[in-house]
């Protein structure tokens, strides 16, 4: 081979080397490149990893660290928890679910002390045997077995009640067990022994108190008993003695014993019943009464005394207000009685109005009443006026007091209206007058019939004669109210101009100046008048002693009624009507003086009077020495019972307070004696008890009424008066009663 071929085989050998390590350095940069890459994401990777282990390791670190926080905190808290559990004074204890014991303060393990074997661990029932066995129990007279199971019983129940257990020394304590969920159960052993004794203390001043409200019960009944029997003898004497012939001077002395002993009593009755409001014993006793009726009696009553005091005592009752009311009448009338009764006492001139208004509630079933009482008096102070109804409080200081009284009134009248639902307000002017009111709310009572206020046709004018300017007022505002037109006036010369043939009824006045009521009627008839007159007067008897009252249609005694004043415009007939021939009249009179024949019957009226006391005795034969009756006293009860017996009296007076045997005992025994004779006769008690339930128990015993000494003469006669027919004789003659 030639050279040049060998070199150019040898150079292409070359270059097929070179073009071949070229190839093998591209394949091995390529798997360079390929390892370079691929470490790279492994370094990444290792990066990565690290900073997640690096991650790990600070959160295992934080973890830790709250950890151990956490558990220095539950260690704190268990620490104080255990703390404030042992600081109780009370007992805490917890059970597991098999009722062993798990943990307790020492107050609970206190119990238990020099018992070794009462530590966590131990059973309930391992607990209530230690408690019986080492007799730290008191159970009393309970068998131990018996008071371990019902201790159990309960210790299993899903609720278990609180039981209160004694100890050893005395000690109270009860036991509250609250079960969870779980079934463990916390128990709570309270000491309770300062209550326990607090209570004890407590009873024992209750009872204390109660004995002492007992003793002052009994000391006020007897007291007032005490007061009232020789009072009865003191009023009762010195209204027998003002009946017979006295001179001015005796008859004053007389009435000043009467009227002595009477506000004596009315001490005694405000001294009572401010006690019974004070121990809140007063009861109220609703009834059905009439209000307008209860007005009337009162103001009759203080008619007298306002009359001597030269004062008008004047009633305004609404014209279309219900009468009959359900509530406590005594109570009303002595709250009316004490702001009449002062009205009077501190008015020296003028007069005193009792004003009645009201309206309708809930379909007019009941009505909110507003009575006050007006006065002309001294009035009141302003700076005494928020302190009236306090007690023992006068108006008047006690070194110039010119007004007597116990000042206990107002404040009893403003506690019973407060006890009825009402309220009580009073507005003065000093040196002018007071006005005193008060409103209730009162259903109307179920029997009520509403009265019917129309009149008839021909009563349309009347001509009203009335001296005082107030009650003439009054009056022609009611009666213009139903109609009628009024021509008023206030002397019978001024009525008798006035009287025309448009006249169809007077109503007058008695005491009117000059010409009086029965005067100004005789007048016209001598004018021969026939117009009706009316006659209001304050004194029935006068108009009676007078011979020409016969000239009068109607006498309506003051205050009249609103029901009596219609009723007698009513009455009035109608022009032209012809009355009855009074020579037809059957009356003794005018039938010669011969009555009509009756028989008449022998037997006197049987009265037994039981009474211990010697002057009452005295005072109830001569209280009734003008009576036609046949009485036997009686000193006891058992004299009383024998008297009924041997005699079957008409009536029976029974004191309450005798010896040997009392009234109550006596009645009872006398209703025993009639039991199945189909008889009873009427057993009137005399008492000088007024304490609230004497009534009940007096009229408990069998006794039929009840009179509160001192006994009044008219109430005697009413009783008597009850039972006056029959075959016997009339106790007040011929005349009556």
């Amino acid at each position: 081979m030639s050279l040049p071929n060998k070199l150019a085989q040898e150079r292409r050998a070359r270059l097929a080397a070179e073009r071949v390590l070229e190839q093998k350095q591209a394949e091995l940069q390529a798997a360079y490149r390929k390892l370079g890459k691929h470490a790279q994401a492994l370094s990444d990777e290792i990066n990565e990893t690290r900073a997640e282990v690096q991650f790990v390791k600070s959160e295992n670190e934080r973890v830790k660290s709250d950890l151990n926080i956490a558990h220095q905190k539950i260690e704190i808290a268990e620490r104080r928890l255990w703390h404030s559990i042992e600081t109780i004074q009370d007992g805490f204890a917890f059970f597991g679910p098999d009722s062993r014991l798990i943990g307790a303060n020492r107050a609970w393990f206190s119990v238990f002390e020099g018992l070794e074997d009462v530590r966590p661990g131990i059973t309930y029932v391992e607990i209530l045997q230690f408690s019986t066995e080492e007799g730290i129990v008191d159970i009393g007279n309970e068998h131990p077995a018996e008071w371990r199971e019902r201790m159990l019983d309960r210790w299993q129940s899903d609720t278990p009640e609180a039981e209160v257990v004694r100890l050893w020394n005395g000690a109270y304590i009860k036991m509250i067990d609250q079960r969870g969920h779980g079934g463990d159960v916390v128990s709570l052993a309270l000491n309770i022994t300062g209550t326990i004794r607090y209570e004890k203390r407590l009873k024992e001043a209750r009872r204390k108190a109660e004995a002492a409200s007992r003793a002052k019960s009994s000391f006020l009944a007897n007291m007032s008993h005490e007061i009232r029997t020789p009072m009865n003898g003191v009023v009762g004497m010195a209204e027998l003695l003002r009946e017979t012939p006295l001179s001015e001077e005796q008859k004053l002395y007389a009435d000043t014993i009467k009227n002595s002993g009477e506000a004596l009593l009315v001490i005694i009755n405000d001294v009572l019943d401010y006690s019974k409001i004070e121990a809140e014993k007063l009861v109220l006793h609703n009834v059905t009464f009439d209000l307008e009726r209860s007005i009337q009696e009162l103001t009759m009553l203080m008619q007298a005394n306002a009359r001597d005091r030269g004062l008008s005592l004047l009633v305004d009752y609404d014209l279309f207000l219900p009468t009959e009311f359900i509530g406590d009448p005594g109570r009303l009338r002595q709250v009316m009685t004490n702001l009449v009764g002062n009205a009077v006492k501190f008015t020296e001139q003028g007069h005193v109005l009792i004003r009645v208004v009201g309206f309708g509630l809930e379909d007019d079933k009941s009505f909110r009443l507003s009575v006050t009482i007006e006065d002309t008096g001294i009035g009141i102070p302003d700076e005494k006026i928020k302190h009236i109804f306090g007690e023992f409080n006068q108006v008047d200081g006690e070194s110039n007091r010119k007004f007597e009284g116990t000042g206990l009134g107002l404040a009893i009248s403003e506690k019973l209206i407060r006890m009825m639902g009402g309220e009580i307000w009073v507005e003065s002017v000093e040196g002018q007058g007071s006005t005193f009111g008060f409103s209730v709310t009162l259903p109307v009572a179920d029997s009520y019939q509403s009265f019917d206020f129309d009149l008839p046709a021909h009563i349309r004018q009347v001509v009203l004669v009335e001296p005082n300017d107030l009650t003439r007022a009054i009056l022609e505002r009611q009666m213009r109210a139903l109609g009628l037109e009024v021509i008023g006036c206030n002397t019978g010369e001024r009525a008798h101009d006035l009287v025309t043939s448009h006249t169809d009824v007077v109503i007058t006045d008695h005491a009117i100046p000059a010409m009086d009521g029965i005067g100004l009627a005789a007048s016209l008839r001598k004018d021969a008048c026939t117009i009706p007159v009316v006659l209001m007067t304050a004194s029935s008897d006068q108009v009676a002693g007078d011979a020409r009252h016969t000239h009068l249609h109607a006498v309506l005694k003051r205050p009249v009624a609103r029901q009596e004043l219609i009723s007698a415009l009513k009455s009035i007939d109608p022009p032209g009507h012809t009355e009855p021939d009074e020579a037809q009249s059957t009356s003794p009179e005018e039938n010669g003086g011969i009555a009509p024949v009756e028989d008449s019957p022998q037997r006197a009226l049987k009265v037994l009077a039981a009474e211990d006391n010697k002057t009452n005795r005295l005072v109830f034969s001569k209280m009734l020495k003008a009576l036609d009756i046949d009485l036997e006293f009686a000193e006891n009860g058992l004299q009383a019972v024998e008297a009924f017996e041997r005699q079957r009296p008409d009536i029976i007076f029974m004191d309450i307070s005798m010896p040997e045997m009392d009234g109550k005992q006596a009645a009872t025994r006398i209703r025993d004696i009639e039991n199945g004779t189909g008889q009873a006769v009427p057993i009137v008690a005399m008492t000088a008890h007024a304490m609230e339930g004497d009534a009940d128990a007096i009229l408990a015993a069998g006794i039929d009424f009840y009179l509160t000494k001192p006994l009044k003469k008219d109430s005697l006669l009413e009783r008597i008066s009850a039972v006056s027919t029959g075959d016997v004789r009339c106790p007040f003659g011929s005349e009556g009663h």
